[in-house]
């Protein structure tokens, strides 16, 4: 069907310029609202009724006659229909739609995937400070960064994820004066202990390890502890390391990896800081005005001019964000897209307007955001708050103790980014279709069963079904889970381009659903071999495009599992 589509589609390019040479009216097919109207709707004669100034119905006339004379519509199209003001509704050959079953077995885990663009993408994400462990707010952000990189990567881009995060600052300093005054023995609730000191009993354990004269590495950085209570810089380059290091293994537990590490730091020692000030004054953006210095951010559309540098020293946190997106651009990225939560709103119209006004050719809207709130997590029907790890947050390494990989993964992708979402720990745990990871995961280990039960009690050899009579496939359900996959690849692209990797999980669940329609619908067994045969290559295909979908979120596709008893349901095959 995709093969048949792309026909279509450029057919009804050469249709339109036939009707209106010159036009620039897309040759796009839309989904019907109903099944019942067809296939695929063109809604282009009424998108050139008004420029044409022609009857839109009149227009969809002459249209469906020159669809009509083009071989693609012969071999494909079954009928063609003229609905309401304008629309053309397409109804294709059952042929048309059962070619998907053969496309996705010969292309296997490539279905949906497109040949390389040139494309070089960045995804920003996590970049937390190693001042803690990683909380579940990180989480959600590396199930929306990972799965947007796999997303960009099946649309034949070359993707990196970089995780950048202060190594320096006012934050780095309170890690290493708490860890120094647990090395002197005091605690939280003694007098001598800070407010702003951090609580966790992490905290300690980077103490003792320090006191031992450890060693410790993370992915970007490693250090010795020299044990001196004294060495207060040693202590801070202690724990940032010791704390990259629990966060890397906190990003294991998640299966996540990033390709490079950027430091705050390295914007001031490599001068790239001072560079980005100097070409915004040379840009005439800046002025001088109560002593400090003023970036004027309504020349780009913020809703005030932002300070730059404040009037006692040192610049504002947007400008090293300036400098720093400089670096992402002058490092040869066509597109770059920051995972935050949505506390950074207000940095979006004053970073864009810095990287502006430099003067660079920098594209309008770069970097490209994704915002994310809060995640909540219920256990027992109360909210949890508090990690005696972390002292005041639950962290994602909690998450994955508490559940699994794949539950946090699928759960925190299974929302747009832009909706608080509610993570209910026993939710995840439940065996049963209530629990969204589990009813996808199942439907692909139950057609693994279906498939095992074929080859066992039939005979049938797997091998072979990519030559099965795909003609065979008629039933209602049948069409229905064909047009599903064939959604597939567009639905992929649509994702990218809106930055919406929850639209995977949403299919992901859909496809499932239509796979246990047809399961309840049709028997594989007992049938005549060659639909039997048939209906296994469509099984085998649907079981390869839940495996995609699930491999792009970074979450397995178990080949067996088990229902809560109360929920099973005995193989009918």
């Amino acid at each position: 069907m995709i093969q048949a589509k792309q026909a279509l589609l450029a057919a009804l390019a050469d249709s339109l310029q036939e009707i209106a040479p010159g036009s620039n009216a897309p040759a796009a097919f839309e989904s019907p609202k109903q099944a019942a109207h067809g296939d695929f709707a063109c809604t282009a004669a009424m998108q050139l009724a008004k420029p044409l100034k022609a009857n839109p119905r009149e227009l969809a006339t002459r249209l469906i006659a020159a669809l009509e004379a083009k071989p693609a519509f012969q071999q494909w199209v079954q009928s063609l229909e003229i609905a309401g003001p304008g629309f053309i509704n397409i109804r294709l050959k059952p042929a048309a739609k059962q070619a998907v079953v053969a496309e996705v077995l010969a292309a296997a885990a490539q279905f949906g995937h497109r040949a390389a663009t040139g494309q070089h993408v960045m995804v920003e994400f996590v970049s937390a400070n190693p001042t803690g462990p990683l909380h579940v707010g990180h989480a959600r952000q590396a199930a929306l960064g990972d799965a947007l990189c796999s997303l960009f990567k099946t649309q034949g881009h070359d993707v990196t994820r970089e995780f950048y995060y202060n190594d320096a600052g006012v934050q780095i300093a309170t890690l290493a004066n708490s860890t120094q005054m647990r090395l002197k023995g005091f605690k939280p609730g003694d007098a001598e202990w800070p407010e702003a000191a951090y609580n966790g009993d992490y905290i300690q354990d980077i103490a003792d390890a320090f006191l031992r004269q450890e060693t410790v590495k993370a992915d970007d950085r490693e250090f010795s502890a020299s044990g001196d209570v004294n060495d207060l810089d040693g202590i801070r380059q202690f724990a940032v390391a010791y704390l990259r290091h629990e966060q890397d293994l906190d990003l294991q537990a998640f299966g996540l990896k990033f390709d490079s590490y950027f430091l705050e730091s390295s914007v001031y020692a490599g001068g790239q800081l001072e560079k980005t000030v100097e070409r915004l004054v040379a840009s005439g953006k800046t002025y001088e005005e109560g002593g400090a210095l003023w970036l004027r951010t309504t020349d780009f559309g913020d809703d005030k001019d932002r300070v730059m540098r404040k009037k006692e020293g040192g610049y504002t946190y947007f400008v090293p964000d300036v400098a720093y997106h400089i670096n992402k651009f002058e490092r040869g990225y066509t597109q770059c897209i920051n995972i935050q939560g949505t506390d950074h709103h207000g940095t979006i119209a004053r970073v864009r307007a810095g990287l502006q006004a430099v003067g660079l050719g920098i594209p309008q809207g770069f970097p490209d955001y994704v915002l994310h709130k809060m995640v909540t997590v219920m256990k027992g029907g109360e909210e949890v708050k508090i990690s005696k790890r972390a002292g005041s947050y639950v962290t994602l390494r909690d998450l994955v103790d508490w559940t699994s990989r794949d539950a946090v993964r699928f759960f925190l992708i299974s929302r747009k980014a832009d909706t608080e979402f509610v993570f209910d720990i026993d939710l995840a745990l439940k065996a049963n279709d209530e629990n969204p990871v589990f009813y996808v995961q199942y439907a692909h280990a139950r057609i693994c069963s279906v498939i095992r039960k074929w080859a066992a009690d039939m005979g049938g050899d797997v091998a072979t079904i990519a030559g099965a009579d795909l003609s065979l496939l008629t039933a209602p359900t049948e069409e229905a889970l064909m047009l599903k996959l064939a959604a597939y690849p567009d639905m992929l692209s649509g994702a990218a381009a809106g930055l919406a990797p929850h639209d995977i999980a949403f299919y992901a669940r859909d496809l499932a659903g239509a796979y246990h329609s047809y399961y309840a619908a049709e028997r594989v067994m007992d049938q005549a071999p060659e639909l039997s045969r048939a209906r296994v290559a469509l099984l085998a295909a649907t079981r390869q495009v839940l495996a995609n979908a699930l491999a792009v979120l970074g979450v397995s596709a178990p080949e067996q599992m088990s229902r809560d008893a109360a929920q099973d349901q005995p193989e009918t095959e």
